[in-house]
Formats: structure tokens, C-alpha cells, sequence
């Protein structure tokens, strides 16, 4: 596709880092206003936000760079080259996690209303930035003989070039985009609060378990010791999964009891 962006003397916009940027504008900007309409403050998801986006990018980072361990204790330096491609969502989610119930709980905040607040506005991003991995050709597909499959030619590419493969960014994109829709949908009917975001953990933990199956990568060719059939972001997905529908019955439950 298109790795660089452009050009401006010596200095180069990736066009990974630009959507990656614009992932995180269009999240926090539409979190603010759903906290708006929900007679919030739009500030709080603004702190919260910038919290948020330092703990995914450190998260995600850490994660792809223990799975690719081997290569970056030869090249350590490429560590901090974020802007060229390598974040996993998982290692982002977990640390945004962390670090999100820590500032909700710090400042008095509902944990649920505002992990319902944010949870459209993370798949939202996820949408978005997968725009940015199919220009830079990280996460790409196997390959195919499928009419759809796309080729890489870009010598900057990080994908395999000059053959077809599954267009697996595009794929991540138009299911996080149905599951975006879905929790539009959700959030003015849900039964109580959590019930948003636990729901897309479920339903982003289906997606990514599916897709995984097309990856080509590196990364997902690796497997996890006893679950040699699976890759390390499946088993992730299996996890989060299981864990969503507990939380799911435990609110519900505690709802249900509540007088």
C-alpha cells in the first residue's frame, strides 16, 4: 500500500503513526460527546483519555516486542519505532484497563457508566487504525487465491510482496465497525451499566479469534505451549471472552438483587 505518507525534507509522515493518531482523536472526541449527552463530564473522559492512549501505546508496544523478543535484543533501538508499525491490542487493552479502573476509582467515578462511555469509542478507533496497519502492511493475511486478495508491491511494506493475501485490515475494520454500530445501538437499551463494554469485549473476542485463523504474520504463526493449534492472541481471545461473560452475569446478577 502506502507506508509513507509524505515527505518534507528531511522529515517523513508514516502513514501508520497518522492513523493511529487519528484512532485516538475520533475515540476520545466522540467519548466526549456521548459523556456530554449523558450529562457528564466531558472533561473527565479528556483526562481519562490521555491516560488511556499513554498506557494502549505502552501496552501494545511491550506486547509485540516480547513476542518478537529475538529481534529487537539485535536492533533494541527499533523499540521506540512505533510510527513504523507493531502494537497488539491485547497488551493495549490490559494496561488501559489497569490503568482506567485506577483513575475511575481514584477520582469517585462510575466504572461501568464510563467503561460503557468509552467502549464504542474503542472500537471506533480499532476501525479506524487497522487503516493505518493495511498502508504500512503489518497484520497482513495469508495467502490467497480469493478474488479480494490484495498485493503489496511498496518495497517499505511490512507485508509479504508480490503475492495475494487476505485483506485481514480490512477485515478487522468492517467488524469493528458492525460491532461499533451494534453498541450505538445497545447503549440506549442496555439493561445496566457495564453491559456495553463487557458486550464488546464478547463480541471483539470472537472477531479477533476468527481473523487470527487468516493471519500471516509472523507473530501469529507463533503457538502456545499445550495449545500448539492456537496462537497466543486466540488464547488472549478465549480468556477475555470467558472473562466478559462472567462479568456480564455477575452485573446482571447484582442488579437483579439490588433493592
Amino acid at each position: 500500500m502506502h507506508p509513507i505518507l509524505f515527505k518534507i525534507g528531511p522529515l517523513t509522515i508514516y502513514t501508520y503513526g497518522f492513523f493511529i493518531a487519528l484512532a485516538f482523536v475520533t475515540g476520545i472526541l466522540w467519548a466526549c460527546w456521548e459523556a456530554k449527552r449523558l450529562g457528564e463530564e466531558a472533561e473527565k473522559i479528556m483526562d481519562l483519555g490521555f491516560y488511556l492512549i499513554i498506557a494502549a501505546i505502552i501496552g501494545s508496544r511491550l506486547f509485540f516486542v516480547l513476542l518478537n523478543m529475538k529481534e529487537y535484543l539485535n536492533h533494541p533501538l527499533n523499540i521506540i519505532k512505533i510510527w513504523e508499525g507493531g502494537l497488539v491490542f491485547h497488551g493495549g487493552l490490559i494496561a488501559s484497563i489497569v490503568v482506567g479502573f485506577y483513575y475511575l476509582k481514584k477520582h469517585h467515578l462510575n466504572i461501568w457508566k464510563y467503561t460503557d462511555i468509552l467502549a464504542p469509542a474503542f472500537i471506533l478507533g480499532q476501525a479506524i487504525g487497522r487503516i493505518g496497519c493495511l498502508m504500512a502492511g503489518c497484520c497482513y493475511g495469508k495467502k490467497t487465491t480469493l478474488p479480494w486478495g490484495i498485493v503489496f508491491t511498496d518495497a517499505n511494506s511490512l507485508a509479504v510482496l508480490d503475492v495475494p493475501l487476505h485483506p485481514t485490515q480490512i477485515y478487522t475494520s468492517i467488524g469493528a465497525l458492525c460491532i461499533f454500530g451494534f453498541l450505538l445501538w445497545l447503549r440506549k437499551r442496555k439493561s445496566y451499566e457495564g453491559q456495553v463494554f463487557w458486550l464488546y469485549i464478547v463480541l471483539y473476542s470472537i472477531m479477533r479469534f476468527i481473523i487470527d485463523i487468516f493471519r500471516g504474520d509472523q507473530i501469529y504463526g507463533t503457538r502456545v505451549y499445550f495449545f500448539q493449534a492456537l496462537t497466543l492472541t486466540q488464547v488472549l481471545s478465549i480468556v477475555f471472552f470467558l472473562s466478559a461473560l462472567y462479568m456480564l452475569w455477575y452485573l446482571k446478577g447484582k442488579k437483579a438483587t439490588r433493592p
